[in-house]
């Protein structure tokens, strides 16, 4: 029993010393940053180190759960700003979030986070390197899918939404993490604190997207970076083409009700915002404090007598400005939340529209979908029965 229980402190203390680590500083047990940069991969987080306004190496913090390639939480040396990466995709944007909004080394009740990448950019609404702040977040790729070469002949897409069988049904069957909501004016203090900044542009990208202006359609993809208020979609697949992108166009307007404007694409928000959700729903974090900001560094289709497949393997020149933009402007919106943070951000920004997800999880009832599942209050816990009854469903 002696031996067991020395046994069981040794890998206790031992567990803890990996947690804690924080290259020789031991301070990290109740870091309380304000503001929380969410990367997804390398080109994403190498922006923000070495910059001039604040240092994220100064401290390292390892959380079990994270990607094996990005192991550590960065964080300036008072612990105001941090930084993270998922590792792309959303099974890894889900369970690295989920094991950060877990860990015993931070306390997120007050933090604003704040996603910042690239993506695939709609040249109807932006353009590369523009930074694009989203008010809806849609995983457009949850449906059933024939191959284009399969569908019935009058199906502009083989996309059919679940429980559907047109593609411009409203689904029959939720997930729950079709839809995401954040909160409205949140994003317009964001965006205002992103004009601010000056944004970088290429004559590599300057000449790429002058074969935008044939089409009338394309002007805002032929113009130079700005900054845009328009919604994101979500989707695993890493699509290209017109057919493709009008389809999730389809999807997003459908989805939210006709509000959603889709403009940009990528692979992780959804899951990153359902698990800081489900971390909301207990407290952990305030679902009211999410920044969804999207850098556009290639385009979702091709210019008029471009191939899909020309449009997807070769380059677009935005990879600079993208990468560089998302430093530039998301730097921006840092300063204005840390240095307004005692008259305006402590307290947190009142959202003056309905935030969280297609379901209701979090009280109220969705201004998208079909409303509530919980009558438009904050469900306590217990089983809920979602499953549509004459949704096909398949049997492995």
């Amino acid at each position: 029993m002696t031996l067991f229980l020395l046994s069981s402190i040794f890998w206790l203390v031992l567990s803890s010393a990996a947690i804690l680590r924080s290259d020789g500083d031991d301070k990290t047990r109740s870091i309380a940053p304000k503001v929380v940069i969410i990367s997804m991969f390398k080109r994403e987080s190498d922006v923000w180190y070495g910059i001039p306004e604040f240092n994220l190496l100064a401290r390292n913090i390892t959380v079990p759960g994270l990607l094996p390639l990005f192991p550590d939480v960065h964080c300036t040396s008072d612990g105001s700003v941090c930084q993270l990466t998922t590792g792309e995709g959303e099974i890894n944007a889900a369970t690295t979030i989920t094991s950060f909004v877990h860990s015993p080394s931070f306390n997120l009740a007050e933090t604003y986070f704040m996603i910042a990448g690239i993506a695939g950019v709609n040249p109807k609404f932006a353009t590369t390197g523009s930074v694009t702040f989203a008010r809806y977040a849609v995983q457009v790729t949850l449906q059933y899918e024939f191959d284009a070469r399969d569908k019935p002949a009058d199906f502009p897409t083989g996309y059919v939404p679940q429980g559907s069988r047109r593609p411009d049904e409203y689904p029959g069957k939720l997930y729950g993490t079709e839809v995401f909501e954040v909160n409205d004016a949140l994003r317009k203090l964001a965006v205002g604190f992103a004009k601010q900044a000056k944004l970088n542009d290429t004559v590599a990208a300057q000449q790429y997207r002058a074969n935008y202006k044939t089409n009338p359609s394309f002007i805002r993809g032929a113009e130079g970076p700005s900054v845009v208020e328009c919604d994101t979609a979500t989707g695993d697949t890493y699509w290209s083409g017109t057919l493709l992108s009008e389809a999730f166009e389809n999807t997003t307007t459908l989805l939210t009700n006709g509000t959603g404007v889709y403009c940009t694409a990528q692979q992780e928000d959804n899951a990153t915002l359902e698990s800081l959700m489900r971390a909301a729903k207990v407290g952990l974090v305030d679902f009211s404090r999410i920044i969804i900001m999207r850098i556009g560094s290639d385009f979702d289709r091709g210019f008029p007598g471009q191939s899909a497949a020309a449009n997807l393997f070769g380059s677009a020149g935005g990879r600079i400005p993208s990468n560089m933009n998302i430093h530039l402007a998301g730097v921006k919106v840092i300063q204005g939340i840390i240095n307004h943070w005692n008259g305006k951000f402590a307290k947190g920004v009142k959202p003056t529209n309905y935030i969280g997800d297609i379901w209701g999880s979090l009280g109220g009832n969705p201004d998208f979908g079909p409303g509530s599942i919980f009558g438009g209050q904050k469900p306590v816990p217990k089983s809920f029965g979602v499953q549509n009854a004459k949704s096909p469903r398949r049997s492995f």
